[in-house]
């Protein structure tokens, strides 16, 4: 293992932003991506995450497990939801106007979680994940896909469209819009935008906003992110 060159290569997050990135969590690494959330619906009802977390770990250089959990308030209730398990497998490399691309896969359990929370059906979700570098200090990711709630068939597609931007080695800034589409209601449009810190190659701090832009979608939110990785074995 080149434990060096990986340690030199700086932690890539699937947060703060709704874009999952296409990097792969270096082999025998545990990276733990925790965010700590609040919400408020149109109707005035706000839900937290305290906090919502992603387990990845490497399989190698183009495979990783992951697992979400989510301790949550919503609706005045408190619990944990459903656990997510899942992978991410690198598709492509980035290579003139073709992405660096990747696919995730997950699947919601229905019952491991907390009754009030659980749901009558396993739900699965997928996206493909792409990133193009525009220059040293400029990328463009997107994401699309779909998943399901585990109470009814049809599905959500999602997109996502997101730049990032360098402002030193340590700051990162981003800007995206995002929504969510099912056939038998409207369109769900939301923005948000944040920053990430880089404390170390290992370890990364983040803030972030955002809010809906159509009727349907939440009012704002807004979130803190605490991400690490560490290796497990040489």
């Amino acid at each position: 293992d080149n434990v060096f060159g990986q340690d030199l290569i700086p932690i890539q997050l699937d947060r703060p932003d709704q874009t999952e990135c296409p990097f792969i969590t270096p082999r025998k690494y545990i990276q733990v991506e925790n965010g700590f959330n609040i919400e408020q619906s149109e109707n005035g009802v706000k839900n937290f995450s305290f906090p919502t977390s992603l387990w990845k770990y490497g399989i190698n250089d183009k495979l990783e497990i992951r697992l979400i959990t989510e301790l949550t308030t919503e609706n005045k209730l408190t619990g944990l939801k459903p656990i997510t398990i899942g992978f991410k497998t690198s598709l492509l490399e980035e290579k003139g106007i073709i992405p660096k691309t990747s696919f995730i896969g997950h699947i919601k359990t229905s019952k491991l979680g907390t009754k009030a929370f659980q749901t009558s059906y396993i739900a699965p979700s997928f996206r493909f994940t792409m990133q193009h570098t525009l220059s040293k200090k400029v990328s463009l990711a997107y994401n699309l896909g779909a998943e399901w709630d585990g109470e009814t068939p049809n599905q959500t597609y999602l997109y996502t469209l997101t730049t990032g931007y360098s402002l030193t080695e340590k700051i990162g800034c981003y800007a995206e819009i995002y929504g969510y589409f099912q056939k038998e209601s409207k369109a769900d449009h939301r923005i948000d935008g944040g920053l990430t810190y880089l404390v170390s190659n290992n370890f990364m701090v983040d803030l972030s906003g955002g809010i809906g832009i159509t009727e349907n979608a939440p009012k704002y939110y807004l979130s803190f992110g605490i991400s690490y990785r560490f290796k497990t074995t040489n």
